[in-house]
């Protein structure tokens, strides 16, 4: 598995909102697609990390993603959902070898966080840890 600092280029094997809907401030849908390993390793599309306010759901709408919810792993085909609770320690990958296109359901201050990691200039000299906290969300160490 990938290791996370301050380096972020492992993030972006993620389309970031293609079709993208803010039904106010209580949610945001966006459509991603996460492309299959280059390695044939598995290649997480975030690093481990808790949301300690927030809930975040998936919905996989083809292809299979690989989740890891409080180190339980499953895999989600076409059709299946999943949802991270807040305060539950979660990453997930694409576990198929073609593009999986999937739904994320996120509060504003996830979509947030995941703004600015994805922009240099908003991230600035922070760290991927700096950033994660200051969205009410940690890096969580694997072992």
């Amino acid at each position: 598995m990938a290791r996370y600092g301050a380096d972020v280029s492992t993030m972006v094997r993620q389309t970031l909102a293609s079709h993208e809907l803010d039904v106010g401030s209580d949610f945001v849908v966006a459509e991603w697609t996460a492309e299959p390993s280059s390695s044939g390793e598995r290649e997480l599309v975030a690093p481990l990390h808790v949301h300690h306010d927030d809930d975040e759901a998936w919905y996989v709408v083809e292809g299979t993603l690989g989740f890891s919810l409080d180190g339980v792993e499953s895999l989600v085909s076409t059709g299946g959902a999943v949802m991270a609770r807040a305060g539950v320690a979660h990453t997930y990958w694409n576990a198929a070898a073609h593009p999986t296109r999937y739904l994320i359901i996120m509060t504003p201050r996830i979509r947030e966080l995941i703004a600015v990691l994805h922009d240099p200039e908003r991230r600035q000299d922070r760290t991927v840890a700096e950033v994660f906290a200051a969205y009410r969300s940690s890096l969580v160490p694997e072992n």
